[in-house]
């Protein structure tokens, strides 16, 4: 399925819509796209015609369930899901007999026949070729006002390793540095960084290829968890049960899916010094800062006569890249409970949780210690070893409030929380340290006699309350609002803002909190800034798991009381001694917005949909990436 038809298709579906008046790809295409993805059920993909280039961009194209199953060739995510365990179970299955072991030889058989083929002669993908190489003849984005600059956002990076040949696919974003380079932002966990090493090692200079657009099947496994021996290409043609079609490039030795729509080849050189890539709005909702990474040296440029641009919008959530991470969470699932884990019953990885930070897993629980047994499992397989916090049940996961309910009820914060150290995300920000730093795993399943403190273990929850307690606000000046409405709904959870937090005002505010008699019917408080709607349960959620070192940020109250307080809050390097800079949130700034707002009924909507970033912009610190300066070895608050 080429771009041409999956975008004819949508339209079909009533799940497009194109804007024919000149949008700039310099801010304005991500703030409409913002504001699109962020409606009800995920909006509607966006087609910019009039781009100031030659190219339309695409965007939004597999931001919602509809979507995405369309472009995976499936009605529903759950079907992909299904056909995987059926293909894990047919080849794991026991074979007794020679009518069975053939069927086997079948079952091999249509392995092979998605394996990726290599066809001579040019492919669509290269019906224009251009020698002399310009990046500025496509509509790069620039996404943020802080980003720093215009960033390739959905990218399909073809590297090699040196010493197998095993191809790797990856979705590294790409900044344009000059006509003919760009950053190449790969991070340390990811497989194309490892090639990058290996290259390194050998000294010889690294062929790459950057494909755009083509069939969705391949821009879905690109960003796809899989292992590094397998081909992503495999995983498209099991999606769409056929061979993948590639062609090799023209100046480098690497092979591109011919039915691709751009295709931009290079290498990168490991003996050239780092470029200082960045700051860029990333998927957490926060700027990724700037850091060294390679540059990629483009050698030319190819693509079909009639090419579309596609790219993507991340920021805060809930964004396009939410469909993607739900997608792996379902087709990925079969191979966890076939290959690693067959308790695990199902799997979810809430949007506010921005895939790293916060994954629900349900088990069969049939054992003592076997839900503390799962959180060590997960936190060593694949990329799960990023997760930082970790919820293991053995009651259903996708109702969150009822899960609340029925973890809180019945948890021993003293027994059945964990606290690890591991990897992390490169992009997790609140560790005190890169990409290193604490995880929290929390046993939510029931207890068994083994595991209880007392010998005929604990056979009835303990008493929460549904009722609001009587707060004196002179009693806690520091906290400017209470959030207390899902002590209604039986979960004990309080939510507050406070003003100017610091870690020795939040930490004497936690253990005022865990001292008051009159709050002990609230298990967990969340402290958080005074510039959040802690009313917004999807804002809260978000900023609970992303600012929160597990190791740092979470206290318990002494034995036997039952009660937690997170600390969600900015960390203040003055106050905290927090050693590295605190990223801002990824808005839109109020230029942009009120541009678009002009704009907006050019484009031929009939609603006017406010932009989301609105209700952050109180949260920032000054425009810049990051929230602060380091001034003559000081951390200084930036000033608007």
């Amino acid at each position: 399925m080429s771009m041409h038809h999956f975008i004819r298709g949508l339209e079909q579906q009533g799940e497009l819509y194109r804007i024919r008046k000149f949008v700039d790809p310099v801010l304005e295409i991500a703030e409409i796209t913002d504001r699109c993805c962020k409606q009800p059920g995920g909006g509607k993909a966006l087609l910019f015609e009039n781009t100031g280039t030659a190219f339309p961009v695409l965007t939004n194209a597999m931001g919602s369930s509809r979507r995405i199953c369309a472009a995976l060739g499936v009605r529903q995510l759950d079907e992909a899901a299904t056909l995987v365990e059926k293909f894990f179970k047919d080849l794991t299955s026991p074979r007794e007999g020679w009518q069975n072991k053939f069927r086997l030889l079948a079952e091999l058989g249509r392995v092979a026949s998605w394996m990726p083929k290599t066809i001579k002669g040019r492919g669509a993908c290269q019906e224009i070729v251009r020698h002399n190489p310009d990046l500025g003849i496509l509509p790069i984005l620039k996404c943020w006002p802080a980003d720093g600059g215009r960033f390739v956002t959905l990218p399909m990076v073809h590297t090699r390793d040196p010493h197998t040949g095993i191809r790797n696919v990856g979705m590294y974003r790409m900044q344009a540095i000059d006509a003919a380079t760009t950053g190449m932002h790969w991070h340390r966990h990811k497989t194309g960084a490892r090639h990058y090493r290996e290259y390194k090692a050998l000294g010889k200079r690294m062929p790459v290829a950057v494909a755009l657009g083509g069939d969705p099947a391949y821009i879905y496994s690109a960003t796809a968890p899989l292992p590094d021996s397998v081909d992503e290409y495999i995983l498209a043609g099991f999606l769409r049960r056929k061979k993948v079609r590639m062609v090799r490039c023209i100046t480098q030795d690497m092979e591109v899916p011919e039915d691709a729509d751009i295709v931009i080849e290079g290498y990168v050189d490991p003996a050239e010094d780092l470029f200082w890539e960045g700051p860029f709005g990333d998927h957490t909702g926060f700027y990724s800062l700037a850091d060294w990474y390679p540059r990629f040296h483009v050698t030319c440029i190819t693509h079909c006569k009639d090419a579309v641009y596609p790219a993507t919008i991340v920021g805060i959530p809930p964004q396009e890249d939410a469909w993607l991470e739900k997608a792996s969470e379902r087709i990925f699932l079969a191979p966890i409970k076939l290959a690693m884990l067959p308790e695990v019953k199902d799997m979810n990885m809430p949007v506010p949780g921005v895939a790293h930070n916060l994954t629900l897993v349900q088990i069969d629980k049939s054992y003592p210690g076997q839900g503390m047994k799962t959180i060590h499992s997960l936190w060593g397989a694949g990329q799960m070893m990023l997760n930082k916090i970790l919820l293991v049940a053995d009651s259903p996961v996708d109702d969150y409030r009822k899960l609340a309910q029925q973890t809180l009820a019945g948890i021993d914060f003293h027994t059945d929380l964990v606290f690890g150290r591991g990897p992390l995300d490169v992009l997790d920000h609140s560790s005190p340290r890169c990409a290193f730093g604490s995880k929290l795993g929390i046993d939510a399943t029931r207890r068994y006699p083994e595991e209880a403190d007392s010998p005929g273990g604990r056979t009835s929850s303990p008493k929460t309350g549904s009722r609001k307690p009587e707060i004196k606000n002179q009693k806690y000046p520091a906290v400017s609002a209470w959030n207390l409405d899902l002590l209604e709904e039986n979960i004990p959870i309080a939510i507050l803002a406070v003003h100017d937090p610091g870690a020795g005002l939040t930490a004497a505010l936690g253990s005022q909190l865990l001292a008051d008699e009159e709050l002990s019917l609230v298990k967990a408080f969340i402290l958080l800034d005074d510039t959040v709607d802690i009313y917004d349960l999807n804002t809260v959620c978000w900023l609970a798991c992303a600012n929160i070192d597990p190791e740092r940020d979470i206290r318990l109250a002494t034995a036997p009381r039952q009660q937690i307080v997170a600390d969600a809050c900015m960390k203040y390097p003055q106050t905290y001694e927090f050693p590295r800079e605190w990223p801002n949130v990824a808005t839109a700034s109020e230029a942009t917005i009120h541009d678009v707002d002009q704009k907006w009924q050019q484009f031929g909507w009939e609603n006017f949909v406010p932009s989301p970033s609105v209700k952050f912009l109180q949260m920032k610190k000054g425009d810049g990436a990051a929230a602060f300066l380091h001034v003559n070895d000081q951390y200084s608050i930036h000033k608007a």
